[in-house]
């Protein structure tokens, strides 16, 4: 099996990737077992994160690693939180101080409008001066509730209401929330792309 160094420490995309990656023709580490240190998120989008993150494993590692970034729009706060979503509010903050902020800030927004979808962008480089890096991405459609629901997911699960299985992300079980998340959508294309490659 061929490794692959993945660019995060966030134990809730651990545990997806793991579940998703469970059948997957590589060996996915974690780049805490490599001491690879915490990278500034200076990009303007997901694809400029994305990179930015698999390139500062590959150089530490050596390995060919993969990096995603990932977020809620919200179409009521012209797409924020986006970029910021782990970081809503504020540096170090946790899922339910950001979750608690994102309701605050909808307090009077109409049912109509609280729109929103959860957008997700896989980088995988083959070495860190990777000219042709893949690029895959994933985006989920739902709308926000006004309060949260549900144990399972992580980040703004249980606040994004499913429309087509009527119940929130969070209430969903992993295997499910794996076929239709958009995480779930980009890893399935990065291992389309990759099958293609060898």
């Amino acid at each position: 099996m061929k490794p692959i160094v993945l660019a995060s420490n966030n134990s809730g995309k651990l545990r997806e990737f793991a579940q998703i990656l469970a059948t997957f023709d590589y060996q996915v580490i974690p780049q805490s077992q490599f001491e690879v240190p915490e990278v500034a998120e200076t990009g303007l989008s997901f694809v400029e994160n994305a990179l930015i993150k698999a390139r500062q494993a590959s150089q530490h590692t050596r390995l060919p690693a993969m990096a995603d970034d990932s977020g809620i729009e919200v179409d009521a706060l012209q797409g924020a939180p986006g970029i910021y979503s782990a970081r809503f509010a504020g540096i170090g903050a946790s899922d339910e101080d950001n979750n608690r902020l994102l309701l605050k800030k909808l307090t009077i927004t109409p049912e109509i409008q609280r729109t929103a979808r959860y957008h997700c962008v896989i980088v995988y480089m083959h070495h860190p001066n990777d000219p042709m890096p893949l690029i895959c991405q994933g985006t989920w459609e739902g709308h926000i509730i006004h309060e949260p629901r549900g144990e399972n997911g992580f980040g703004y699960d249980p606040l994004f209401y499913v429309p087509t299985h009527h119940c929130t992300s969070a209430e969903l079980s992993p295997e499910i929330k794996n076929q239709l998340s958009h995480r779930g959508q980009a890893l399935r294309a990065l291992q389309l792309a990759l099958s293609k490659k060898t």
